[in-house]
Order: structure tokens, then C-alpha cells, then sequence
């Protein structure tokens, strides 16, 4: 398949993200790939979490959600969907998204890729873990998942066997939106300069309302207008891997120059070499050029050959967060709240023998965000938030517990307070031989 321009449509920057953006690019954005993004470090070794739970889960709850919801335009308009939402249970969200095809009278094929589960392969090979630099056996959590970080390859794949709707596990964010240009443009495998370009097109438009303003506005500084009615962007991309950039009309947020080139960097440590499953790619010579409203021409991303190692996302369980917050305001808000913390702490150490050391108290609204960095404050009002990570739910339950019991306990005007508690997930990283891992793809029958 060839063809001028492909049209590239964000869906999703991130799990929780909002769906009607994504509804408006389906309906009216003349799409021919609308892309998904839905999976962080923290949120796939979560998934497997609650896989562990029930098996017949690990997959984006949103997922759903936002089938139902584009389904019925992508299906009119020919506009194919990808996307990662398989988390933990790729197989699973497939099944569902055939399922959520048939409830609307849809007709989609449905593709899913495997491979990204290397579990049995990591145990096998003993890495060293990057943030202990000791191999993985030393370890002292239980290890639940442990997932590489795949290339465009099996989405090129799914895609050439007819796959309208391409549900995969972990993938580089930005080879969600290059398998897609691979199949249309034809690109070679080893085209490391077109492959740089569709990268850096990738890398733009992978966190959706990012690049429209989301995370660039600032108010007086950097404003942005209508956030509320934020559209997500989409990218026409030419097969030399130049493109352009835009928004539709009518909708919220901004797209230029400058909100290009800060998601350019974000998340980039050394531009001239970011690493990818597929390529090398090299973003120091990337310029934006404006060509009209919301519209902006991307150039000069090239490439340098694919890394032999894959990254892979390693899950532990991570004990249990249990939570506690109350409000204090008035005149001596902030003492009164430090007070409270003190006392909560001696109860938790003293009474229900929680290790003092995983105890953290803040006071937000008075320099918590800075870790003591920050000049002292007398705020009108704080909130005390109280939290500790423990072995089980029943001491992760007496957190909360002992700040909601402040209400008659004293200080005094204590107001608001809420508890939680939850099962919580270490992440941390290695590398694996890419030959070691084999990515697939195949249609589920409808």
C-alpha cells in the first residue's frame, strides 16, 4: 500500500484519558489510523496485578468505553484503529473488542500482537536490574511481569493480514503510529532515516492533547484557549517522513511552533540518540515550520540503526499504601496540622507498629510539593496527608483510621477527611537480546 499522505489521528495520551476528543477525530477527522496510547511503566505491571486477581482482566478499563464510542465512526469512514489498551491480557481485549463489533453491527477484524510477555524469559536470563544494578534474582519482591518493549514489526504485520482494530501489549509509544506508516508507505525495515522520521511524527503526537496545549499551558505566560473543548491532533504524514501537523476546527487548545518543540523534548534525554525498539532516532536537526491556524510542517528527523537490546518493564508487588487526609484552616492552620501529623505518627509507630521509616507526612498547601526546598509558609489553610507503604491491607487500613480519628481527638476544626488503601507495584527496568524475544500477530475470528 502506497499513497501520498497518511493521515494520523491521536486518540489517547494515557490510561485515564478523555474519550470525546477521540470521538470528534473519528467522526469528522477524515482519519485512516486512529491511535490509542494507553500504557505507562506502572500501569501494564498494575494490569498484571489485577490479572493475577482475575485472569479474565488486564486490560484497559477504558477500553470499552472507547470502542463503543469510535467503533461506529471508524467503521463508516475505513479509519483502522491501534492500540495498546491490551496491557497485561492483549488476547482478552481483543476477544472484548469483537465482542463490542458485533454488540454495534460493526463489521471489524480484529488483529492482536503477542510477544511483549517475557516473564519466563527474564527468570531464565537473570539480568541486571538498572535501578539496583544487581541481577534480577537478588531481588527481594515478587516479581509478577515483565514486559519488552516491542517494535512496529507485529502492527505492520496485523495490518497487512486486513486487521481493521489492532489491540497489542507493551509497544514503544511512538511504533503504535509507525507500524501504520510503515504499511501504508512501505517503508523498509532498515530505512533507519524515513524510519527517524516516523519517530519523531510518533513521539509528537503519543501523549494526544500534549502537543494541542494540555501540557504546555500556563496561565499569562503560555495561555491556551477552551481547554475545556481541548482537541486531540493528528499528523499528515508524506512518504519522504515529512508531515504536518494540525487540529480540527473548532475545537480548543493551541498548535504551533512552541508547543511542537516542547513535546519534541519531553521525555528525551539526549535528542541526537533516542532509543527505540525500531530505530535510533536522531531529533537534533527536527524544525517546525507554521502553514496556516493550528497547522505546523515537521522536517529534519532522521536515523541510526535499531539497538540490539530491548527494554523491558519489570513488575514486583509492592505492598500495600494505606492513606489518611484532613483539612485544616484558619489561623494557625499549618501548626495545627503538624500537630496532627506528629500525633498520628507516635499512634501508628506506637500502637499498631508500623515501621516509623515508611511513614511519610505533608502538608499541602505549604511547600509539600518541594520536599522542605521551599520557604516556610503560614498558609490560611492545609491539608494534612498521611501515608505509609506496609506489608498487608489491615495495617494499610489503620493509616486512614488514625487521621479520620482526629476529628474528636484534636487539634482542634479538623474538617474533610478521607482514607484509602491499596495494593501498590514496584517498576523497574532491564535490558534482554532482541533475538531472544519474537513479537506476533494474528486475526481472532469474528
Amino acid at each position: 500500500m502506497s499513497r501520498a499522505t497518511v493521515r494520523l489521528g491521536a486518540g489517547a495520551g494515557f490510561a485515564g484519558d478523555r474519550i470525546d476528543p477521540a470521538v470528534d477525530l473519528a467522526r469528522r477527522g477524515e482519519l485512516d489510523f486512529l491511535i490509542f496510547e494507553c500504557l505507562g511503566e506502572r500501569t501494564v505491571a498494575a494490569a498484571h496485578a489485577r490479572r493475577l486477581t482475575d485472569p479474565t482482566t488486564g486490560y484497559d478499563p477504558l477500553l470499552r468505553a472507547r470502542l463503543r464510542a469510535v467503533l461506529p465512526h471508524t467503521g463508516r469512514g475505513g479509519t483502522r484503529v491501534v492500540t495498546n489498551s491490551g496491557a497485561a491480557n492483549p488476547e482478552a481485549a481483543g476477544e472484548l473488542a469483537v465482542r463490542v463489533a458485533a454488540e454495534l453491527g460493526v463489521r471489524a477484524r480484529v488483529a492482536v500482537v503477542g510477544g511483549d510477555d517475557v516473564l519466563d524469559l527474564v527468570r531464565r536470563v537473570d539480568p541486571v536490574v538498572w535501578e539496583t544494578s544487581a541481577p534480577l534474582s537478588a531481588c527481594p519482591e515478587d516479581l509478577i511481569s515483565a514486559n519488552a518493549y516491542l517494535g512496529a514489526d507485529p502492527v505492520v504485520e496485523a495490518l497487512d493480514q486486513g486487521a481493521d482494530v489492532v489491540v497489542t501489549g507493551r509497544l514503544a509509544d511512538p511504533a503504535l503510529y509507525l507500524g501504520p506508516l510503515r504499511y501504508a508507505h512501505g517503508w523498509d525495515t532498515d530505512d533507519w532515516e524515513l524510519l527517524g522520521a516516523g519517530t519523531a511524527v510518533g513521539h509528537l503526537l503519543e501523549c494526544a492533547g500534549q502537543l494541542t496545549g494540555g501540557y504546555f499551558a500556563d496561565p499569562v505566560t503560555k495561555p491556551v484557549p477552551d481547554l475545556a473543548r481541548l482537541g486531540f491532533p493528528f499528523a499528515d504524514v508524506a512518504a519522504d517522513g515529512t508531515a504536518e501537523l494540525g487540529k480540527l476546527a473548532g475545537t480548543g487548545g493551541r498548535l504551533d511552533t512552541r508547543t511542537c518543540a516542547e513535546q519534541l523534548l519531553y521525555e528525551v534525554d539526549d535528542p541526537t540518540a533516542y532509543l527505540t525498539p525500531d530505530v535510533v532516532a536522531d531529533f537534533s536537526e527536527v524544525g517546525f515550520t507554521g502553514t496556516g491556524e493550528h497547522r505546523v510542517r515537521v522536517a529534519g528527523a532522521t536515523g541510526r540503526p535499531r539497538p540490539d537490546q530491548l527494554k523491558v518493564t519489570l513488575g514486583f508487588r509492592g505492598g500495600w499504601l494505606g492513606e489518611g487526609q484532613i483539612s485544616y484552616a484558619g489561623p494557625r492552620a499549618l501548626d495545627r496540622a503538624r500537630l496532627a501529623g506528629e500525633i498520628v505518627r507516635e499512634r501508628l509507630v506506637r500502637v499498631h507498629g508500623v515501621d516509623e521509616s515508611a511513614i511519610r507526612v505533608e502538608y499541602i498547601g505549604a511547600g509539600a510539593a518541594f520536599r522542605g526546598l521551599a520557604a516556610d509558609t503560614q498558609p490560611f489553610e492545609v491539608r494534612l496527608r498521611v501515608s505509609a507503604r506496609v506489608p498487608d491491607p489491615d495495617h494499610a487500613e489503620v493509616i486512614g483510621w488514625e487521621v479520620e480519628s482526629l476529628y474528636t481527638n484534636g487539634p482542634a476544626a479538623g474538617g474533610g477527611a478521607t482514607r484509602s488503601q491499596r495494593e501498590t507495584v514496584v517498576v523497574r527496568s532491564c535490558l534482554v537480546p532482541r533475538r531472544l524475544v519474537t513479537p506476533s500477530a494474528h486475526l481472532l475470528e469474528t
